[in-house]
């Protein structure tokens, strides 16, 4: 397979420059020209832009969670690439967020459940197992792991996880809410999820929960042709290379189990890291597959051409295998 291309990364708007320098390079937080990438980012009218839009309370209710324009998919987003809590912008986001902590201990998000799926049809502050843990990965990702409302909320969201993974659990504020599928199967997308937020935490990387997870996903995979718990497939559609990360797709359940070190030599995993490397071009660039319109100004949310922001994230899913 070709070498990784740094020099066309490092081309790349600010963003992109700067996860290339840590990423991949390995070079340190206070290396100059990391730290000239940083602050080039946080100029950056599309990054200012996304804070500027998250710091407005209350955030848009949510009408679907695969919607990739939600608030809490642009907060992982900014939390991927490295913005931090104490950001310029950022402390309003984050107290927005603390602001709205259930009594059991999950963030709270605007949202609105029709009855005939179960709800009120009214606008209630709640959770679901396929939002909360993604706020709590954010708030993880950003600095504040050391938080209490932080770890009580985390704390709560492992304690649901079950034998064959975590379910569709929602709080008591969306009534009966399910999503469509058998109350004893796993949700894969509140299995991600949950290990997506665990894989921050060096304390709980290694942790049954993370275990039982990661193999739940893992036999997903192998059985992908006749289980499909509440409808998620891991077909054609899952195998299309797209970013950023807001649903339930090979890159994402990539990056995500390539977390896992312990993992790195399982058949099923390394089945999937080869789908991922057959679709590099000869120069080891890659292209989107499918896109996300709601990010269709970013440098990835076109499929004529390479994406960088595509290539570094599979490189460095690669990498990971690697070393």
């Amino acid at each position: 397979m070709a070498n990784i291309p740094i020099d066309w990364l490092l081309q790349g708007e600010p963003w992109i420059a700067y996860r290339t320098r840590l990423d991949l390079l390995g070079q340190s937080a206070t290396n100059p020209d990391v730290l000239a990438c940083r602050q080039a980012m946080l100029a950056d009218p599309q990054v200012q832009g996304l804070i500027q839009d998250l710091g407005v309370f209350p955030w848009s209710v949510i009408a679907s969670h695969k919607s990739a324009g939600q608030p809490f998919h642009r907060l992982n987003f900014l939390a991927d690439l490295g913005i931090t809590a104490s950001d310029p912008g950022m402390p309003q986001i984050v107290s927005g967020i603390l602001a709205h902590q259930s009594p059991e201990g999950p963030f709270q998000l605007p949202v609105n459940i029709s009855t005939s799926y179960g709800g009120s049809g009214q606008d209630h502050w709640g959770w679901a197992l396929c939002d909360a843990p993604l706020l709590v990965y954010a708030l993880l990702k950003m600095g504040l792991a050391e938080l209490p409302e932080v770890k009580l909320a985390l704390q709560y969201l492992v304690g649901l996880v079950r034998d064959n993974g975590w379910p569709c659990a929602v709080s008591k504020e969306l009534g009966d809410f399910r999503g469509p599928g058998r109350k004893d199967d796993p949700c894969p997308f509140a299995t991600l999820a949950m290990l997506k937020a665990l894989s921050t935490s060096e304390e709980l990387r290694d942790s049954p929960a993370c275990h039982t997870g990661t193999e739940t996903m893992l036999s997903l995979w192998a059985e992908s042709q006749t289980r499909h718990p509440y409808i998620f497939y891991m077909g054609t559609d899952f195998r299309k290379l797209k970013v950023p990360f807001v649903w339930y797709d090979l890159l994402h359940v990539l990056d995500v189990l390539s977390r896992f070190s312990w993992l790195q030599k399982d058949a099923r995993l390394v089945e999937m890291l080869g789908i991922l490397k057959s679709k590099a071009d000869p120069q080891g660039l890659f292209c989107l597959e499918s896109v996300w319109s709601a990010w269709k100004d970013w440098e990835f949310g076109q499929k004529k051409q390479p994406s960088r922001w595509l290539t570094l994230l599979s490189w460095r899913i690669i990498q990971r295998f690697e070393t």
